[in-house]
């Protein structure tokens, strides 16, 4: 049996449809809600990238020390001078420079000449006293003002010791103080002749540093390693 091929149907053969309408591109009005959406955030990264700017390059004044700063020193115009800096978010933790200098402060720990006075340095009181300790060693570069040392205690020998008794041993009369004042000329090398250092003993330590100065021996200063401020 033989099959005869059907001829293909038309699609929509006789049926009249409407051509496609292409579409037409508008301008954007001002009135559109994108373009004024658009436009805000381009002002606002503007003025955010202005104000950064300005920010970074703002300059406040502050004070800075005229020279090393120790515990128990006031805080007076002498011993700080104006800088003009740039701190960004720090300003608030140093002492501004466009106020009036407070009235009884005193330096609570050490500020490095030159260095930014920080508030959390001053403070009402400090538990320390000034002492005058006589050394007769050398003493290198590294003892100076702003100096942190330990205080020792060395006893003289006795003119008559017993066969087989011990040697007096150092011991230790303060840790961790500052050297306030070296009286040497000029800041040299002191090799030889006895030098008088003055040295912030914290109040508890006092009455054995004293005591020191007044028994048999001399009293050594010790450097703590990494203890120059």
């Amino acid at each position: 049996m033989t099959y005869a091929p059907a001829a293909p149907a038309t699609a929509a053969q006789g049926l009249d449809l409407p051509e496609p309408a292409a579409g037409r591109l508008r301008r954007p009005s001002w009135r559109d809600p994108r373009l004024v959406t658009g436009l805000v955030i381009v002002a606002l990264s503007i003025g955010l990238g202005s104000w950064v700017v300005s920010a970074a390059s703002r300059t406040v004044p502050v004070f800075v020390a005229d020279g090393a700063l120790t515990p128990g020193e006031p805080l007076t115009a002498g011993s700080v001078r104006t800088a003009d800096v740039r701190l960004g978010a720090g300003t608030g933790r140093y002492l501004p420079a466009d106020e009036p200098l407070p009235a009884d402060l005193v330096v609570l720990r050490v500020v490095d000449d030159g260095e930014l006075v920080p508030l959390t340095a001053l403070g009402a009181d400090a538990d320390v006293r000034s002492v005058a300790v006589p050394v007769a060693s050398g003493l290198s570069d590294r003892i100076q003002a702003g100096a942190v040392v330990d205080l020792w205690f060395v006893p003289d020998l006795p003119v008559t010791r017993e066969a087989g008794a011990d040697r007096p041993e150092p011991r230790t009369l303060a840790k961790d103080v500052v050297v306030e004042q070296v009286d040497a000329d000029d800041g040299a090398i002191v090799v030889d002749g006895t030098v008088t250092l003055h040295v912030l003993v914290p109040g508890d330590a006092l009455p054995t540093v004293l005591a020191a100065l007044s028994d048999a021996g001399t009293v050594a200063v010790v450097p703590v390693a990494g203890g120059v401020r």
